[in-house]
């Protein structure tokens, strides 16, 4: 019965998503890839709303009942009973009263978990301008697909159905990405720290002192160049983010100055590399949202790269990653070793992490394996010292974020700075990525 009301309720989703599409003729930007698809997303959003009424969902609604729920409306929070009711008729009043306040652009995610998802979400809508993030060597969402490269394939379909008047602004720092570049008619602009790319990223450098911390590069693009400042956040994720919203930026007629200085207003979302203060004069990098193995190596990268008095690294399982688990989290332990000076693991597959950060070296005296969050974070607050950095990671379905508001400095703020928990009611319907 659910199943059947559920495909009741897509159908009737794609169907008002269409006609409205049809009558408003919104610009179209198509997001997808496997790691920081909301992030560019929401970079995108605030660069468009410089010049346009834009819209993008607040959260990473990009399945078949999210993205259909953007087309339709600004729905920031989908609790409640009634919910789908109001949608549905609100979807119908504007089909025949105009919405004078509909956006001139949307800016939609297409999220793929097994094979023919795009084709669903593209005969929804169409793009005419698509960004393609990053896939990775390990990509998560592999779970159901013979291997990378059959879910590069999938990906890959939002590029293929490009017009040839649109763009297809792609990742030159990703070889499976970078190889679109063929597979589509539209006009092809790349961006990355790749010194071939066309929105190159430069001068790239994270700070980090007394808890504060942010990052500045610039973005180069026919040869001019723009600064960018980002507080309060960290890691290239922020970088590649804000060029691939520069580069949708131009092809909607916005110059380089225009786009510098929407970006000085673009926060990512919470769960993001954002630095929160710990307690006891300690600083966390909550990057909880979720987890992949190349998302994973970033985020241990950037804690290399910082000075802190001693570096904690609390990281959970990466879902999704199906014949690949073993590897991809053995991989994620090696490095952890090299880098952290405690480890600590939330999980069953974490404990591969834990593991062979052993193997490869790191005391094991120094590592902590525990099977829920609630464990992790008590002793992750026995732990910690003033000067701390901890960076704190894994799959959304851990909920890591637990674990930051156990620890971190002002816990009545968890609400306003951490990934908001789903209603159950709201999992069961398959909405969120």
């Amino acid at each position: 019965m659910r199943n059947f009301i559920l495909g009741i309720l897509k159908w009737k989703l794609r169907l008002l998503a269409r006609l409205t599409v049809a009558k408003y003729k919104p610009a179209i930007v198509g997001v997808s890839g496997n790691v920081g698809k909301t992030s560019t997303k929401d970079a995108i959003k605030t660069v468009l709303n410089a010049s346009r009424l834009t819209r993008g969902s607040e959260k990473n609604f990009n399945n078949e009942l999210g993205l259909p729920l953007v087309v339709l409306g600004d729905w920031p929070h989908t609790e409640g009973f009634f919910f789908w009711p109001k949608v549905i008729l609100s979807s119908l009043r504007q089909l025949v009263v105009r919405n004078r306040r509909y956006p001139e652009m949307l800016v939609l995610e297409y999220g793929v978990d097994r094979p023919n998802d795009m084709d669903y979400l593209l005969a929804i809508v169409r793009p005419g301008v698509g960004v393609m993030t990053a896939i990775g060597e390990i990509p998560v969402h592999v779970e159901f697909f013979a291997g990378k490269e059959a879910l590069a394939r999938e990906k890959a379909k939002l590029v293929n159905v490009l017009p040839a008047t649109g763009f297809a602004i792609l990742n030159a720092d990703d070889e499976a990405v970078l190889a679109m570049k063929t597979q589509t008619r539209a006009h092809v602009i790349t961006f990355g720290f790749d010194e071939l790319a066309d929105m190159r990223i430069t001068n790239f450098e994270e700070y980090f002192a007394n808890g504060e911390g942010g990052v500045n590069f610039k973005l180069n693009y026919g040869g001019s160049f723009i600064p960018v400042k980002l507080k309060s956040v960290l890691g290239r994720s922020q970088a590649y983010a804000s060029a691939a919203a520069a580069v949708v930026g131009l092809t909607f007629g916005m110059n380089l100055v225009k786009v510098a200085e929407a970006l000085q207003k673009y926060m990512p979302p919470a769960g993001r590399m954002r630095l929160i203060k710990g307690e006891r004069n300690t600083a966390i990098i909550d990057d909880t949202y979720n987890a992949s193995p190349l998302a994973t190596q970033s985020a241990l990268a950037t804690l290399k790269r910082l000075e802190a008095k001693r570096k904690i690294a609390v990281l959970g399982d990466m879902l999704e990653v199906g014949k690949y688990t073993a590897e991809a989290h053995e991989l994620v332990g090696r490095e952890a070793a090299k880098i952290a000076e405690i480890l600590i693991t939330v999980g069953m597959r974490a404990k591969f992490i834990a593991e062979a950060a052993e193997k490869a070296g790191l005391n094991r005296k120094a590592i902590f394996s525990f099977d829920n969050v609630g464990e992790a974070g008590r002793a992750l607050e026995e732990k910690m010292r003033p000067g701390d950095l901890v960076l704190i990671k894994g799959s959304q379905g851990v909920r890591m974020e637990k674990i930051v508001e156990d620890v971190m400095a002002e816990p009545e703020r968890a609400g306003e700075l951490l990934t908001r928990q789903t209603p159950v009611w709201l999992k069961k319907t398959g909405l969120y990525d």
